[in-house]
């Protein structure tokens, strides 16, 4: 068990101890129910991910020269599309699940039949590298793209020509999406900083409206409402309200590098549309996968990945969320269902039934034929057995290895020796600023709050000082974007302030003494 070096204090094992797990909040709950498994080997960056709007919702990767559709059942390449020049960058379901649709680098951009793979147009316009193709929601004949030329054209795909040439982004048209409510509005992002809503009925092909996000647009998307327009540039996600005219709602500043993706969910309920709520989950060169509550303006969520991340996709049934990464590799996030729950459950009972009929324990009376109950008459040996020590639920989680759970648990005790005790366990583990990245908004807000307490605490000081100025200097961005945690930060601020005004007064004091000793130390 791990203890403070200044003094050793045994653990006294409690009678009942009282069973203590991490805190975990629902909408955390939600999202740690997705089984993460992972498809490596795609050979370079995975540039999109889409997922077909009809069941059972396959979904379809971009990467290299190749364009690869997923078995949502077992998450095996189901096909493989090859006939691309340059390397792909977006790809499109039609409304029907019928075609897909894919750009790459070359400018050309394909439409294929999913069933059986065959190239059913080319529509070649553009003259530089197309990043991004669209199809409408309700609409299966035409279709939006962008790319390098910083031009927009919105297509007929059955002849093959731009029915229209939206012009007026001065930079490289990065991404795009069409309204959930109208086939005829059109939103684009640029390297130019704007985001400008299109609308294919105007004649003179010039935006309806226009946001300036600050920063180069890497994705820009449609949010379920139609109304609202999440943005993504820099290290920031940023909500528009269309309806207002382009008033700005919110900015999410959680990422710490570049947001390269992103793409709108749904938590809730597993029962009923009604009662699942909106959320835009975002990814970045920071490797985390954020959730934002944008009714609520709070992140909600975050999961990190050991690789810079490129691209994500959710699934329309909320069974699946699939993220790509700059190494080649795909985490496919998927949900249990009720009946895999009840089967798992069934197999588990009846599993530890069998190995209960199995095992012979010394309790049962078959193995001592007197029983246990019987005293011991006089003559007999007495095999006394050892009290086994009572472990805290820190340090069980100690010995598992479980490092941010045992610091989270011991945290909630409110025993600062205890925690201490676990911290200087961790740095001796090289694993305490791990465990503190790792944490969530509220785990963060216990630690900060135990800081805030204890760090001018003499016997504590010397350790918790340094840890501190290494929190604030880790999770910086994290304290920004919550207000609880700034007034955590405000209370800490103030503690230190305090004490140092004790120590300089306490200087004074020293400086006044000093001198009054030596004098009365002469006579």
């Amino acid at each position: 068990m791990a203890e403070p070096s200044s003094s050793f204090k045994p653990v006294k094992p409690k009678l009942k101890p009282k069973p203590r797990t991490p805190k975990q909040t629902p909408e955390s709950k939600y999202w740690s129910s997705f089984k993460t498994h992972q498809i490596p080997n795609l050979i370079s960056s995975v540039t999109s991910l889409t997922f077909s709007p009809t069941t059972p919702h396959p979904f379809a990767a971009t990467y290299s020269t190749s364009l690869t559709l997923f078995s949502p059942q077992t998450l095996s390449p189901s096909s493989t599309i090859s006939s691309f020049s340059d390397v792909v960058s977006s790809a499109s379901f039609r409304c029907d699940g019928l075609l897909i649709a894919a750009s790459d680098l070359s400018g050309l951009i394909k439409v294929f039949d999913v069933k059986t793979r065959t190239p059913l147009r080319k529509l070649r316009s553009h003259t530089r590298p197309v990043r991004f193709v669209k199809y409408p929601v309700h609409d299966k004949l035409h279709l939006v793209s962008g790319g390098d030329d910083a031009l927009v054209k919105y297509w007929d795909v059955a002849t093959e020509t731009p029915i229209l040439e939206l012009q007026g982004h001065k930079d490289y048209v990065r991404s795009g999406d069409f309204s959930p409510v109208s086939h005829e509005l059109c939103v684009t992002g640029s390297y130019d900083h704007t985001v400008k809503l299109w609308d294919v009925r105007v004649a003179d092909s010039k935006s309806v409206l226009e946001v300036n996000h600050g920063k180069p647009i890497e994705d820009v998307i449609f949010l379920p409402s139609g109304g609202l327009v999440a943005t993504a540039g820099g290290n920031s996600v940023k909500i528009w309200d269309l309806i207002g005219g382009g008033r700005l709602v919110f900015s999410m500043e959680s990422h710490t590098k570049t947001v390269t993706s992103i793409c709108a969910g749904r938590a809730g309920k597993e029962s009923g549309e009604e009662g699942r709520e909106n959320r835009v989950l975002s990814v970045g060169l920071d490797g985390y996968m954020k959730v934002f509550d944008y009714g609520r303006m709070k992140i909600t969520h975050s999961m990190r990945f050991p690789a810079p991340l490129m691209s994500i996709g959710f699934s329309p049934d909320c069974g699946m969320r699939v993220i790509g990464s700059s190494n080649g590799v795909l985490y496919v996030g998927k949900k249990k269902t009720k009946e895999e729950n009840v089967e798992s459950g069934v197999r588990s009972f009846w599993s530890l039934g069998q190995e209960e009929r199995r095992v012979m324990r010394p309790s049962y009376f078959r193995y001592f034929q007197r029983g246990q109950g019987e005293k011991p008459k006089e003559g007999d040996y007495v095999v006394m057995r050892p009290k086994k020590l009572k472990l805290a639920e820190h340090d069980k989680l100690l010995k598992k290895f479980r490092h941010k759970e045992a610091l989270v648990s011991v945290l909630d005790g409110k025993n600062p020796e205890n925690v201490v005790a676990v911290m200087e366990e961790l740095v001796a583990r090289r694993k305490l600023l791990k465990c503190v990245e790792n944490l969530d908004n509220e785990e963060l807000g216990l630690l900060l709050m135990f800081l805030h307490k204890y760090t001018t605490v003499p016997r504590y000081s010397g350790l918790l000082m340094g840890l501190t100025k290494k929190v604030l200097e880790m999770r910086i961005e994290d304290i920004r974007c919550s207000e609880a945690l700034k007034d955590q930060i405000r209370n800490l601020k103030r503690s230190v302030e305090e004490e140092i005004r004790i120590q300089h007064s306490l200087q004074e004091i020293q400086g006044i003494i000093s001198p009054l000793l030596r004098i009365a130390g002469r006579r």
